[in-house]
């Protein structure tokens, strides 16, 4: 039994995972933090009133509740913060809250090296399955169609944008297609060919209405190839974050991304 405490419990995502967890057997739901509906049942409020565990706005509830691994789904204002606490602590931690840099992940390997890896962490911009395979087709097709532009769609309350998902890509197909491309670049109003991250257009779209959504538009001689991955609903990404709970006391150090968690043949 792996016992599990919840950072963000009390957000949409937060008492989705909390409702999944509870629902594992091999699964115990021991902590909820978060800074609201503090000293409430997270069971009352996830529909399962038998569930005997209080919300708490403090990280040591996780301690105090001999949690083996933390889930944040918190804000990219804190989640640094978070991160950091749980590796000081030893503390498994699976982040699925978007928004951290490269200096940001590159800090966190410096301190789990610090600190002498006794805990492992897993970051992963999308727990969506079908989205992991969607960037590895990606990068697998623009090997051979090299002209590529991302566009990503997500519910107007996200707080970053381009998405953690769609930098993800851009950086996947940035390494693996045979050459650069970068169309036009002339703009009659400033920004409307979208953002650029290593060489790749982007385009974020924020609409109420919407979940999670994104395609990967490629072009080539008289052809176009679209890769196109959609979450209706948040139950998506519940498949990967119960994945990653389970493996994360088996992945050394730091693991960004869900793909190497999927056992996927080796791409040659």
């Amino acid at each position: 039994m792996i016992r599990v405490g919840v950072i963000g419990a009390c957000g949409r995502m937060g008492q989705m995972v909390c409702r999944a967890v509870a629902e594992q057997d091999d699964l115990a739901l021991v902590a909820a933090v978060d800074r609201s509906h503090v000293g409430e049942s997270i069971g009352k409020l996830i529909g399962r009133p038998k569930l005997d565990v209080s919300v708490s706005d403090e990280l040591d509830a996780l301690l105090e509740s001999h949690a083996e691994v933390a889930v944040d789904f918190t804000h990219p204002d804190v989640v640094r913060d978070d991160i950091h606490w749980a590796v000081a602590h030893a503390m498994h931690l699976v982040v699925g809250t978007t928004g951290l840099t490269e200096a940001d992940i590159e800090a966190v390997e410096r301190q789990l090296e610090a600190e002498g890896s006794e805990s492992n962490v897993i970051l992963a911009p999308n727990f969506a399955i079908g989205a992991v395979l969607m960037q590895r087709f990606a990068g697998m097709a623009s090997r051979f169609l090299p002209a590529v532009e991302v566009i990503e769609l997500h519910h107007d309350g996200k707080a970053d944008a381009p998405s953690g998902t769609a930098l993800a890509t851009a950086r996947k197909i940035a390494a693996e297609r045979g050459r650069d491309w970068h169309g036009p670049r002339e703009e009659s109003v400033e920004g409307v060919r979208g953002g650029e991250v290593e060489g790749v257009r982007v385009h974020s779209v924020r609409l109420p209405g919407l979940v999670a959504h994104q395609e990967v538009i490629l072009g080539g001689l008289g052809q176009t190839l679209t890769i196109r991955h959609d979450s209706m609903d948040r139950s998506s990404f519940m498949p990967g974050v119960l994945l990653a709970i389970r493996r994360v006391s088996t992945r050394p150090g730091l693991t960004v991304g869900l793909e190497p968690l999927l056992d996927l043949p080796e791409e040659r």
